[in-house]
């Protein structure tokens, strides 16, 4: 039998409410379902546990778990460091492991011997992009979306898919039912009940950071050290780079650190709403960008952020197979020789500050301090003063 012929089918799981309702729906149309998990960080020991079991509960052909920490590390979060840009400005892009779950199905499907790729992506997000034009860019796949289809006759369809799932006997968890949560090493996300109605998040929409109350007295101090731009070490001791961010995860969760409310612009045109949180990514882009201020030159501070927006909304639409990603990641990889040295970073809370920087690309002038000392005279700086404004100086003048 050909790939295209194969009732295997491989799904990407997590265990959440919509992929949990994909394997008895995928099941009762005639599929075999081999589920993968790619754990791409944000899940403990009983979370893995427990989804694997999910899998086997939902009756699955075949289940397997793929350690994806030094995949999303090496694919995302070093050249997303080197671009040090939010979309938007604000959001740090959490759900860009969908890149590295794809290829965990492909590689999964090609040892089935199948074409067959399903995913647990609704018709009214992002997320349905990323995967389909990840597949797309890989080869000649068939891409089964379940909840795309019975969005053709149901509109409330997390409802939908609790009754189906309770129907058959399967429970729902108790925070599934109120929102949807998507976790990751990068970080956390969560949408639905009360987010999505520009209302204040309530007490459940909270995952790995401390309310105020419970943030600690004392304020933490951590240093990270680069290396050609990417994060090598924390207090002097080397760290591999999954585990750093997870490390720094843990470190700046408690102090609230990461934590927004954003609305953005979604690739298909509507208003998004999240919760997210991000200890670790943003407590690393503060100690990059600290960095890169020192030793990148004044030309370099100024253009760089043009390349990064543009890298991070090819990433952010779908677009990350396209060659000017590729592109684009030359010039930031280029960017970052000089990104060398330790930056200290410092909270009490809610907040994160570089108060640090340590490196010998620093460019720093020997017989001059900004607004402090110079080596020049009065009339050297009167002279600059007076090329430098020349051009606005003569439109004043001609057009008193």
């Amino acid at each position: 039998m050909s790939a295209s012929e194969a009732k295997d089918l491989v799904l990407a799981f997590s265990g959440g409410l919509d992929t949990s309702f994909c394997v008895p729906y995928l099941k009762e149309r005639g599929w075999n379902v081999h589920t993968v998990f790619a754990d791409t960080g944000g899940v403990d020991a009983e979370e893995r546990a427990f989804i694997e079991q999910r899998a086997a509960e939902l009756g699955v052909a075949s289940h397997v778990t793929v350690d994806g920490g030094p995949a999303i590390w090496a694919g995302f979060v070093k050249p997303f460091v080197w671009a040090g840009e939010g979309y938007q400005g604000q959001y740090p892009l959490l759900v860009s492991d969908r890149y590295l779950i794809v290829d965990a199905a492909l590689a999964r499907a090609r040892d089935l011997r199948t074409n067959a790729i399903a995913h647990g992506c609704t018709g009214m997000g992002n997320d349905q992009v990323r995967f389909d034009l990840a597949v797309k860019a890989s080869g000649d796949y068939r891409i089964v979306a379940p909840i795309r289809e019975i969005q053709k006759e149901h509109t409330q369809t997390r409802a939908y898919e609790q009754a189906y799932l309770e129907e058959r006997g399967f429970g729902v968890r108790a925070k599934q039912k109120s929102y949807t949560i998507n976790e990751n090493l990068l970080g956390l996300t969560m949408s639905g009940g009360e987010i999505d109605t520009w209302s204040a998040p309530g007490e459940g929409a909270r995952g790995w950071c401390a309310p105020r109350a419970e943030w600690p007295v004392e304020p933490l101090r951590v240093t990270v050290g680069f290396r050609n731009g990417e994060a090598v070490s924390l207090d002097g001791q080397p760290v591999a780079g999954a585990a750093l961010l997870a490390k720094l995860n843990a470190l700046f969760a408690p102090y609230g650190v990461g934590r927004g409310v954003y609305t953005g612009d979604t690739v298909i045109g509507l208003k998004g709403r999240i919760v997210f949180e991000a200890p670790g990514l943003v407590s690393l882009l503060a100690a990059h960008r600290a960095l890169e201020e020192a030793v990148l030159t004044k030309q370099q501070n100024r253009f760089k952020p043009e390349i990064a927006r543009k890298w991070v909304e090819l990433v952010y639409e779908g677009f990350y197979h396209d060659p000017l990603k590729a592109d684009l990641e030359a010039f930031l990889q280029s960017s970052q020789a000089t990104v060398n040295g330790e930056v200290m970073l410092e909270t009490r809370g809610g907040r994160v500050d570089a108060v640090a920087v340590k490196s010998p690309h620093i460019l720093n002038a020997k017989g001059a301090t900004y607004a402090q000392s110079a080596d020049w005279g009065v009339e050297e700086a009167e002279g600059f003063i007076k090329l430098f404004g020349m051009s606005s100086t003569l439109y004043a003048q001609v057009n008193r």
